[in-house]
């Protein structure tokens, strides 16, 4: 039996195809256009807005290293390359994947810890340093968690509709059943419950903030931050979501027959969860007014605007990245060390 033959039809496998290449196409040019606007504010850019920096690189990694190959496959309705290209395309998914959440996990908690000091006077809450060791912890994290398979604990194999690669659930039901139990509780179960508590702390701290406050300028910042913290919620929401039914048709194929669920079912999980690549440039580009306004400056849909106009703008709703961007004319100390907070 050709364990890599395609079990969908073959026009189902030409819209797959489709699919993976509008979606591939997308979160390249998307992730790309967050970069680039990070780059051209890279001289005002804060520390922790390197995490929203790191993300893209996840999502656009993920989309370069994995969309073509799987494209060629559903239009060939055949995996291509066998076993070396199978290993590959699971290894690099689960890479990008659990480097993705745990960006978004780390990413809470920081916003969690200055959530807490709004209003302190010191200037910079989170340096360059940390920002930057954080980041390569969590590259390393996802390598370990990618090579564990191919050290023995856990094996890469075809999904069961056969034009895609990853975990191989099925195989895993005896030998690798302790990686899958270690992997789902390290990388999806605790950093969600994570990211849940801290937004839910964080979206505390506004409140009482606000209702404590005797500042007039408070309000305005809790204000700010709330839709600041929507956009957080909406990004981490979506890629959890975009996960959650692949990862439970995943545990049905450990405890009970894979083969109960038809191909045409379990494509469905895979594909959605494919899409989460894309959800950040999109939410960034639906909820910033100053993002869309440079994303159109940038591909030369607005040629009357300038860069000093969109520089005006971003302090009404700089959403996108990490920094509130409130930068009141006549700054007291206070007020430039709220300016100076994060998302």
């Amino acid at each position: 039996m050709d364990i890599y033959k395609s079990a969908l039809s073959p026009e189902l496998d030409i819209g797959v195809g489709c699919y993976l290449m509008v979606v591939g196409v997308l979160s390249i040019m998307g992730n790309i256009l967050v970069i680039i606007m990070a780059f051209r504010k890279s001289s005002r850019m804060k520390p922790p807005e390197l995490l929203c920096v790191n993300l893209a690189l996840t999502d656009l990694g993920a989309a370069i290293s994995m969309y073509p190959l799987a494209v060629a496959a559903a239009w060939s309705h055949h995996w291509l390359g066998g076993n070396i290209s199978c290993t590959y395309y699971g290894l690099v998914g689960f890479f990008f994947g659990v480097a993705s959440i745990m960006n978004l996990t780390i990413l809470a908690i920081v916003r969690f810890i200055v959530s807490f000091n709004l209003q302190s006077p010191k200037d910079q809450k989170i340096s360059w340093k940390m920002v930057k060791i954080l980041c390569i912890w969590i590259w390393l994290y996802a390598l370990v968690w990618a090579l564990l398979p191919m050290l023995g604990w856990g094996e890469y194999g075809p999904e069961t509709f056969g034009i895609s690669c990853s975990l191989a659930w099925a195989q895993m039901k005896d030998k690798g059943y302790s990686f899958v139990v270690c992997m789902f509780t390290f990388n999806l179960v605790l950093p969600s419950v994570t990211i849940i508590c801290c937004y839910f702390g964080i979206t505390i701290n506004l409140y009482f903030m606000n209702k404590n406050s005797l500042n007039n300028r408070v309000p305005n910042i809790v204000k700010l931050h709330r839709r600041l913290l929507i956009v957080a919620v909406l990004i981490s929401v979506g890629f959890i979501g975009c996960w959650a039914p692949y990862g439970i048709i995943s545990m049905w194929s450990i405890l009970e027959d894979s083969s109960s669920i038809p191909p045409e079912v379990s494509v469905l999980p895979c594909m959605f969860a494919k899409s989460s690549t894309l959800y950040n440039p999109v939410i960034y580009y639906i909820f910033s007014q100053s993002f869309r306004k440079e994303v159109k400056q940038l591909c030369g849909f607005c040629p009357g605007t300038n860069s000093r106009q969109v520089s005006s703008n971003m302090n009404d709703n700089n959403i996108y990245m990490s920094t509130s961007g409130i930068r009141p004319k006549v700054p007291t100390q206070q007020d430039i060390s709220v300016s100076n907070v994060m998302m």
